[in-house]
Protein backbone atom coordinates (compact mmCIF):
# COMPACT_ATOMS: atom_id res chain seq x y z
CA UNK A 1 0.00 0.00 0.00
CA UNK A 2 1.09 3.56 -0.65
CA UNK A 3 1.54 6.08 2.17
CA UNK A 4 -1.70 7.68 1.00
CA UNK A 5 -3.60 4.40 1.15
CA UNK A 6 -2.17 3.55 4.57
CA UNK A 7 -3.16 6.97 5.89
CA UNK A 8 -6.70 6.62 4.60
CA UNK A 9 -6.93 3.21 6.26
CA UNK A 10 -5.94 4.80 9.59
CA UNK A 11 -2.54 3.07 9.67
CA UNK A 12 0.53 4.85 11.05
CA UNK A 13 3.57 3.84 8.99
CA UNK A 14 7.21 4.03 10.12
CA UNK A 15 7.69 6.78 7.51
CA UNK A 16 4.90 8.84 9.08
CA UNK A 17 6.46 8.41 12.51
CA UNK A 18 9.88 9.50 11.24
CA UNK A 19 8.41 12.62 9.64
CA UNK A 20 6.40 13.48 12.75
CA UNK A 21 9.48 13.16 14.95
CA UNK A 22 11.62 15.31 12.64
CA UNK A 23 8.94 18.02 12.43
CA UNK A 24 8.07 17.95 16.14
CA UNK A 25 4.42 17.24 15.32
CA UNK A 26 1.89 14.66 16.38
CA UNK A 27 1.92 11.70 14.02
CA UNK A 28 -1.85 11.95 13.62
CA UNK A 29 -1.36 15.35 11.99
CA UNK A 30 0.92 13.74 9.42
CA UNK A 31 -1.46 10.85 8.81
CA UNK A 32 -4.40 13.22 8.34
CA UNK A 33 -2.44 15.42 5.92
CA UNK A 34 -1.45 12.38 3.88
CA UNK A 35 -5.03 11.11 3.81
CA UNK A 36 -6.37 14.40 2.43
CA UNK A 37 -3.43 14.91 0.06
CA UNK A 38 -2.01 18.11 1.56
CA UNK A 39 1.15 16.24 2.66
CA UNK A 40 3.27 13.76 0.72
CA UNK A 41 6.13 11.51 1.84
CA UNK A 42 8.12 10.51 -1.24
CA UNK A 43 9.27 7.01 -0.30
CA UNK A 44 9.72 4.38 -2.99
CA UNK A 45 9.45 0.90 -1.48
CA UNK A 46 12.77 0.00 -3.15
CA UNK A 47 14.79 2.94 -1.77
CA UNK A 48 16.03 0.96 1.20
CA UNK A 49 18.42 3.50 2.78
CA UNK A 50 15.90 6.35 2.64
CA UNK A 51 15.34 8.66 5.60
CA UNK A 52 11.93 10.02 4.60
CA UNK A 53 10.88 13.64 4.76
CA UNK A 54 7.42 15.15 4.56
CA UNK A 55 6.40 17.91 2.18
CA UNK A 56 3.23 19.89 2.61
CA UNK A 57 0.91 21.99 4.72
CA UNK A 58 2.09 22.81 8.23
CA UNK A 59 5.56 21.33 7.71
CA UNK A 60 8.91 23.02 7.36
CA UNK A 61 9.49 24.25 3.79
CA UNK A 62 11.75 21.75 2.04
CA UNK A 63 14.60 22.40 -0.40
CA UNK A 64 15.58 20.32 -3.42
CA UNK A 65 18.99 20.32 -5.11
CA UNK A 66 19.25 19.46 -8.81
CA UNK A 67 22.35 17.58 -9.91
CA UNK A 68 23.14 15.52 -13.01
CA UNK A 69 25.28 15.44 -16.11
CA UNK A 70 24.66 17.25 -19.38
CA UNK A 71 25.32 16.11 -22.94
CA UNK A 72 28.54 18.18 -22.82
CA UNK A 73 29.90 17.70 -19.33
CA UNK A 74 29.78 15.60 -16.18
CA UNK A 75 30.64 12.13 -14.99
CA UNK A 76 29.78 9.68 -12.25
CA UNK A 77 32.48 11.24 -10.04
CA UNK A 78 31.29 14.81 -10.48
CA UNK A 79 27.68 13.92 -9.68
CA UNK A 80 28.61 11.89 -6.62
CA UNK A 81 30.61 14.88 -5.38
CA UNK A 82 27.61 17.16 -5.94
CA UNK A 83 25.42 14.71 -4.04
CA UNK A 84 27.79 14.82 -1.06
CA UNK A 85 27.82 18.63 -1.12
CA UNK A 86 24.01 18.75 -1.25
CA UNK A 87 23.78 16.43 1.75
CA UNK A 88 26.44 18.35 3.70
CA UNK A 89 24.51 21.58 3.12
CA UNK A 90 21.33 19.79 4.29
CA UNK A 91 19.20 19.75 1.19
CA UNK A 92 16.03 17.76 1.85
CA UNK A 93 15.84 16.00 -1.52
CA UNK A 94 17.94 15.66 -4.67
CA UNK A 95 16.89 15.39 -8.30
CA UNK A 96 19.12 13.62 -10.83
CA UNK A 97 18.59 15.39 -14.15
CA UNK A 98 21.35 13.59 -16.05
CA UNK A 99 21.28 13.75 -19.84
CA UNK A 100 24.83 12.57 -20.58
CA UNK A 101 27.00 9.53 -19.91
CA UNK A 102 25.55 6.31 -18.54
CA UNK A 103 22.31 7.84 -17.26
CA UNK A 104 20.99 4.66 -15.65
CA UNK A 105 24.25 3.86 -13.86
CA UNK A 106 24.53 7.40 -12.50
CA UNK A 107 20.97 7.30 -11.23
CA UNK A 108 21.43 3.96 -9.51
CA UNK A 109 24.66 5.08 -7.86
CA UNK A 110 22.99 8.25 -6.56
CA UNK A 111 20.05 6.30 -5.12
CA UNK A 112 22.37 3.77 -3.46
CA UNK A 113 24.42 6.55 -1.86
CA UNK A 114 21.58 8.84 -0.82
CA UNK A 115 19.42 8.72 2.31
CA UNK A 116 17.58 11.70 0.81
CA UNK A 117 14.55 11.22 -1.42
CA UNK A 118 15.59 11.15 -5.08
CA UNK A 119 13.61 12.58 -7.98
CA UNK A 120 14.09 12.22 -11.74
CA UNK A 121 12.53 13.26 -15.05
CA UNK A 122 12.17 9.95 -16.96
CA UNK A 123 11.36 11.58 -20.32
CA UNK A 124 14.98 12.75 -20.49
CA UNK A 125 16.20 9.16 -20.69
CA UNK A 126 13.36 8.12 -22.99
CA UNK A 127 14.04 10.97 -25.38
CA UNK A 128 17.80 10.45 -25.45
CA UNK A 129 17.39 6.73 -26.05
CA UNK A 130 15.01 7.55 -28.92
CA UNK A 131 17.76 9.62 -30.51
CA UNK A 132 20.18 6.70 -30.18
CA UNK A 133 17.70 4.15 -31.57
CA UNK A 134 15.67 6.13 -34.07
CA UNK A 135 17.60 9.33 -34.73
CA UNK A 136 15.16 11.78 -33.11
CA UNK A 137 13.22 12.45 -29.91
CA UNK A 138 10.00 12.68 -31.93
CA UNK A 139 10.43 9.03 -32.96
CA UNK A 140 10.04 7.92 -29.32
CA UNK A 141 7.18 5.47 -28.87
CA UNK A 142 4.60 5.62 -26.10
CA UNK A 143 6.01 2.36 -24.74
CA UNK A 144 9.52 3.85 -24.76
CA UNK A 145 8.31 6.60 -22.43
CA UNK A 146 6.43 4.33 -20.05
CA UNK A 147 9.25 1.77 -20.01
CA UNK A 148 11.60 4.53 -18.83
CA UNK A 149 9.17 5.51 -16.07
CA UNK A 150 8.91 1.89 -14.95
CA UNK A 151 12.70 1.55 -14.93
CA UNK A 152 13.10 4.61 -12.73
CA UNK A 153 10.44 3.28 -10.37
CA UNK A 154 12.13 -0.13 -10.11
CA UNK A 155 15.48 1.56 -9.42
CA UNK A 156 14.03 3.21 -6.31
CA UNK A 157 13.27 6.76 -7.46
CA UNK A 158 11.00 8.41 -4.88
CA UNK A 159 9.33 11.04 -7.08
CA UNK A 160 9.16 11.67 -10.82
CA UNK A 161 8.44 14.84 -12.73
CA UNK A 162 5.86 14.08 -15.42
CA UNK A 163 4.50 16.83 -17.66
CA UNK A 164 0.97 15.44 -17.91
CA UNK A 165 -0.73 18.82 -18.29
CA UNK A 166 0.97 19.71 -21.59
CA UNK A 167 -2.03 19.03 -23.79
CA UNK A 168 -2.92 19.99 -27.35
CA UNK A 169 -5.22 22.61 -25.83
CA UNK A 170 -2.30 24.11 -23.87
CA UNK A 171 -0.21 24.21 -27.08
CA UNK A 172 -3.03 26.09 -28.79
CA UNK A 173 -3.00 28.64 -25.96
CA UNK A 174 0.77 28.88 -26.32
CA UNK A 175 0.47 29.70 -30.03
CA UNK A 176 -2.16 32.38 -29.33
CA UNK A 177 -0.14 33.87 -26.49
CA UNK A 178 2.92 34.69 -28.61
CA UNK A 179 5.32 34.45 -25.70
CA UNK A 180 8.68 36.13 -25.48
CA UNK A 181 10.52 32.97 -24.38
CA UNK A 182 8.14 30.24 -25.64
CA UNK A 183 8.88 27.07 -23.59
CA UNK A 184 11.91 26.70 -21.30
CA UNK A 185 11.00 23.36 -19.72
CA UNK A 186 13.21 20.68 -21.29
CA UNK A 187 10.70 17.92 -20.60
CA UNK A 188 7.90 20.14 -21.87
CA UNK A 189 9.84 20.87 -25.06
CA UNK A 190 10.48 17.15 -25.64
CA UNK A 191 6.76 16.44 -25.36
CA UNK A 192 5.58 19.39 -27.43
CA UNK A 193 7.93 18.43 -30.25
CA UNK A 194 6.65 14.85 -30.10
CA UNK A 195 3.00 15.92 -30.04
CA UNK A 196 3.35 18.30 -32.98
CA UNK A 197 5.34 15.86 -35.10
CA UNK A 198 3.04 12.91 -34.42
CA UNK A 199 -0.17 14.99 -34.33
CA UNK A 200 -1.23 13.18 -31.17
CA UNK A 201 -2.22 14.00 -27.62
CA UNK A 202 0.35 13.90 -24.82
CA UNK A 203 0.74 10.19 -23.91
CA UNK A 204 1.18 11.09 -20.24
CA UNK A 205 -2.27 12.68 -20.34
CA UNK A 206 -3.90 10.21 -22.70
CA UNK A 207 -2.61 7.18 -20.76
CA UNK A 208 -2.65 8.74 -17.30
CA UNK A 209 -4.19 5.63 -15.73
CA UNK A 210 -1.16 3.62 -16.90
CA UNK A 211 1.10 6.13 -15.19
CA UNK A 212 -0.95 5.92 -11.99
CA UNK A 213 -0.64 2.14 -11.90
CA UNK A 214 3.16 2.30 -12.24
CA UNK A 215 3.36 4.91 -9.47
CA UNK A 216 1.04 3.01 -7.14
CA UNK A 217 2.94 -0.28 -7.35
CA UNK A 218 6.06 1.07 -5.59
CA UNK A 219 4.62 4.28 -4.11
CA UNK A 220 6.36 6.71 -6.44
CA UNK A 221 5.11 10.24 -5.81
CA UNK A 222 4.03 12.06 -8.96
CA UNK A 223 5.36 15.59 -9.32
CA UNK A 224 3.11 17.05 -11.98
CA UNK A 225 5.51 19.20 -13.98
CA UNK A 226 4.81 22.62 -15.40
CA UNK A 227 5.92 22.27 -18.99
CA UNK A 228 4.35 25.66 -19.76
CA UNK A 229 6.09 27.49 -16.93
CA UNK A 230 7.16 31.04 -17.83
CA UNK A 231 10.83 31.39 -18.69
CA UNK A 232 10.85 35.16 -18.34
CA UNK A 233 8.87 37.77 -16.43
CA UNK A 234 7.05 38.89 -19.59
CA UNK A 235 5.41 35.45 -19.87
CA UNK A 236 4.37 35.07 -16.21
CA UNK A 237 0.82 34.01 -15.31
CA UNK A 238 -0.33 33.86 -18.92
CA UNK A 239 -3.03 31.76 -20.57
CA UNK A 240 -0.74 28.85 -21.48
CA UNK A 241 0.48 28.54 -17.89
CA UNK A 242 -3.02 28.72 -16.44
CA UNK A 243 -4.46 26.32 -19.04
CA UNK A 244 -1.92 23.71 -17.98
CA UNK A 245 -2.63 24.32 -14.29
CA UNK A 246 -6.35 23.73 -14.79
CA UNK A 247 -5.61 20.33 -16.32
CA UNK A 248 -3.16 19.52 -13.53
CA UNK A 249 -5.86 20.28 -10.95
CA UNK A 250 -8.04 17.57 -12.47
CA UNK A 251 -5.12 15.13 -12.57
CA UNK A 252 -4.38 15.71 -8.89
CA UNK A 253 -7.84 14.44 -7.99
CA UNK A 254 -7.48 11.40 -10.25
CA UNK A 255 -4.17 10.52 -8.64
CA UNK A 256 -5.63 10.77 -5.14
CA UNK A 257 -8.59 8.63 -6.16
CA UNK A 258 -6.09 5.98 -7.36
CA UNK A 259 -4.17 6.04 -4.06
CA UNK A 260 -1.14 7.78 -5.60
CA UNK A 261 0.71 10.58 -3.82
CA UNK A 262 0.92 13.75 -5.89
CA UNK A 263 2.41 17.23 -5.75
CA UNK A 264 2.41 20.07 -8.27
CA UNK A 265 5.30 21.98 -9.80
CA UNK A 266 5.17 25.71 -10.44
CA UNK A 267 7.06 28.54 -12.06
CA UNK A 268 9.61 29.74 -12.79
CA UNK A 269 10.11 33.42 -13.56
CA UNK A 270 7.51 35.56 -11.74
CA UNK A 271 7.59 39.23 -10.72
CA UNK A 272 7.42 39.87 -6.99
CA UNK A 273 3.87 41.18 -7.11
CA UNK A 274 2.50 38.00 -8.75
CA UNK A 275 4.06 35.33 -6.52
CA UNK A 276 1.39 35.23 -3.82
CA UNK A 277 -1.37 35.14 -6.44
CA UNK A 278 0.31 32.18 -8.16
CA UNK A 279 0.49 30.27 -4.89
CA UNK A 280 -3.13 31.03 -4.05
CA UNK A 281 -4.24 29.99 -7.53
CA UNK A 282 -2.39 26.68 -7.37
CA UNK A 283 -3.66 25.84 -3.90
CA UNK A 284 -7.24 26.53 -4.97
CA UNK A 285 -7.20 24.72 -8.33
CA UNK A 286 -5.16 21.75 -7.04
CA UNK A 287 -7.12 21.30 -3.78
CA UNK A 288 -4.21 21.99 -1.44
CA UNK A 289 -1.68 19.68 -3.11
CA UNK A 290 1.91 20.41 -2.04
CA UNK A 291 3.40 23.11 -4.27
CA UNK A 292 6.97 22.78 -5.61
CA UNK A 293 8.44 25.88 -7.28
CA UNK A 294 11.66 26.59 -9.15
CA UNK A 295 12.98 29.69 -7.38
CA UNK A 296 10.89 31.54 -8.38
CA UNK A 297 13.19 34.06 -10.06
CA UNK A 298 12.06 37.66 -9.68
CA UNK A 299 14.19 39.28 -12.39
CA UNK A 300 15.74 38.13 -15.65
CA UNK A 301 18.94 40.18 -15.53
CA UNK A 302 20.93 38.65 -12.65
CA UNK A 303 22.96 36.09 -14.60
CA UNK A 304 25.64 34.70 -12.32
CA UNK A 305 23.63 35.64 -9.23
CA UNK A 306 20.38 33.79 -9.85
CA UNK A 307 20.72 31.94 -6.54
CA UNK A 308 19.95 35.36 -5.02
CA UNK A 309 17.00 36.17 -7.30
CA UNK A 310 15.68 32.67 -6.63
CA UNK A 311 16.05 33.09 -2.87
CA UNK A 312 14.16 36.39 -2.94
CA UNK A 313 11.28 34.78 -4.80
CA UNK A 314 11.51 31.60 -2.76
CA UNK A 315 11.12 33.44 0.53
CA UNK A 316 7.98 35.20 -0.69
CA UNK A 317 6.60 31.97 -2.15
CA UNK A 318 7.27 30.03 1.05
CA UNK A 319 5.65 32.73 3.18
CA UNK A 320 2.60 32.58 0.89
CA UNK A 321 2.22 28.83 1.39
CA UNK A 322 4.60 27.10 -1.02
CA UNK A 323 5.81 23.82 0.48
CA UNK A 324 8.90 22.91 -1.54
CA UNK A 325 11.61 25.05 -3.15
CA UNK A 326 13.79 23.82 -5.98
CA UNK A 327 17.09 25.60 -5.60
CA UNK A 328 18.61 27.87 -8.22
CA UNK A 329 22.39 28.09 -8.48
CA UNK A 330 24.70 30.90 -9.68
CA UNK A 331 25.16 28.83 -12.86
CA UNK A 332 21.46 29.02 -13.82
CA UNK A 333 21.07 30.05 -17.49
CA UNK A 334 24.85 29.93 -17.95
CA UNK A 335 26.37 26.45 -17.43
CA UNK A 336 26.16 23.11 -15.68
CA UNK A 337 26.54 23.71 -11.92
CA UNK A 338 29.75 22.56 -10.23
CA UNK A 339 29.95 21.48 -6.56
CA UNK A 340 30.51 25.05 -5.35
CA UNK A 341 27.43 26.19 -7.28
CA UNK A 342 25.47 23.41 -5.59
CA UNK A 343 26.63 24.58 -2.17
CA UNK A 344 25.67 28.20 -2.84
CA UNK A 345 22.32 27.19 -4.32
CA UNK A 346 21.33 24.98 -1.40
CA UNK A 347 22.30 27.57 1.21
CA UNK A 348 20.46 30.37 -0.62
CA UNK A 349 17.27 28.30 -0.88
CA UNK A 350 17.53 27.16 2.73
CA UNK A 351 17.68 30.81 3.79
CA UNK A 352 14.57 31.46 1.71
CA UNK A 353 12.75 28.42 3.12
CA UNK A 354 13.59 29.39 6.69
CA UNK A 355 12.50 33.01 6.17
CA UNK A 356 9.22 31.72 4.78
CA UNK A 357 8.75 29.37 7.72
CA UNK A 358 9.15 32.24 10.18
CA UNK A 359 6.45 34.16 8.32
CA UNK A 360 4.23 31.06 8.34
CA UNK A 361 4.54 30.87 12.13
CA UNK A 362 6.36 27.54 12.21
CA UNK A 363 7.44 27.31 15.87
CA UNK A 364 10.65 25.40 15.22
CA UNK A 365 11.83 28.11 12.82
CA UNK A 366 11.03 30.91 15.25
CA UNK A 367 12.78 29.13 18.12
CA UNK A 368 15.90 28.60 16.00
CA UNK A 369 16.18 32.37 15.46
CA UNK A 370 15.58 33.06 19.15
CA UNK A 371 18.46 30.79 20.11
CA UNK A 372 20.75 32.56 17.65
CA UNK A 373 19.79 35.95 19.12
CA UNK A 374 20.66 34.77 22.62
CA UNK A 375 24.01 33.43 21.43
CA UNK A 376 24.77 36.77 19.79
CA UNK A 377 23.93 38.64 22.97
CA UNK A 378 26.38 36.41 24.87
CA UNK A 379 29.01 36.80 22.11
CA UNK A 380 29.13 33.02 22.05
CA UNK A 381 30.83 32.48 18.70
CA UNK A 382 30.91 28.69 18.86
CA UNK A 383 27.17 28.55 19.47
CA UNK A 384 26.52 31.08 16.70
CA UNK A 385 28.47 28.90 14.28
CA UNK A 386 26.61 25.78 15.41
CA UNK A 387 23.25 27.49 14.85
CA UNK A 388 24.21 28.92 11.46
CA UNK A 389 22.84 27.55 8.21
CA UNK A 390 26.48 27.20 7.11
CA UNK A 391 28.63 26.67 10.25
CA UNK A 392 31.96 26.41 8.43
CA UNK A 393 31.32 29.68 6.58
CA UNK A 394 30.36 31.39 9.85
CA UNK A 395 33.57 30.28 11.52
CA UNK A 396 35.68 31.21 8.50
CA UNK A 397 34.35 34.76 8.32
CA UNK A 398 34.55 35.35 12.08
CA UNK A 399 38.18 34.24 12.29
CA UNK A 400 39.26 36.30 9.27
CA UNK A 401 40.16 39.30 11.47
CA UNK A 402 40.83 38.47 15.11
CA UNK A 403 40.72 40.97 17.97
CA UNK A 404 42.07 41.02 21.47
CA UNK A 405 38.59 41.07 23.00
CA UNK A 406 35.48 38.96 22.93
CA UNK A 407 33.70 41.11 20.36
CA UNK A 408 34.17 40.69 16.62
CA UNK A 409 36.37 42.96 14.53
CA UNK A 410 33.41 44.96 13.20
CA UNK A 411 32.92 46.90 16.45
CA UNK A 412 35.90 45.88 18.56
CA UNK A 413 35.90 47.71 21.91
CA UNK A 414 32.77 49.63 20.88
CA UNK A 415 30.58 46.53 20.68
CA UNK A 416 26.96 47.47 21.47
CA UNK A 417 26.31 44.07 23.06
CA UNK A 418 29.20 44.46 25.50
CA UNK A 419 28.40 48.10 26.26
CA UNK A 420 24.72 47.41 26.99
CA UNK A 421 25.55 44.41 29.16
CA UNK A 422 27.77 46.73 31.18
CA UNK A 423 25.35 49.68 31.28
CA UNK A 424 22.28 47.58 32.11
CA UNK A 425 24.13 44.94 34.10
CA UNK A 426 22.44 42.21 32.06
CA UNK A 427 23.46 39.09 30.21
CA UNK A 428 21.60 36.77 27.87
CA UNK A 429 20.10 33.66 29.51
CA UNK A 430 21.43 30.28 28.49
CA UNK A 431 19.29 28.36 26.01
Amino acid sequence: MTQLELARAGTISPQMKTVADSEGLDVEYIRHGLAEGTIVIPANMKHHNLVPCGIGRGLLTKVNANIGTSSDFGSMDTEMEKLQVAMQCRADTVMDLSTGGDIAAIRRAIIAASPLAIGTVPIYQAGIEAIDRHGAIVKMSVDDLFNAIEEHARDGVDFVTVHCGVTQSAIARLRQQKRVADVVSRGGAFLIGWMLYNERENPLYEHYDRLLEIARQLDVTLSLGDGMRPGCLADATDRAQVEELLVIGELVERARDAGVQVMVEGPGHIPLNEIEANVTLQKSICKGAPFYVLGPLVTDVAAGYDHITGAIGGAIAAAAGTDFLCYVTPAEHLSLPDPDDVRKGVIASRIAAHAGDIAKGIKAAQEWDRKMSLARKRLDWDEQARLSLDPSRSQQVHSKHTTGGQACSMCGKYCAMELMAEFLNTSAPRC
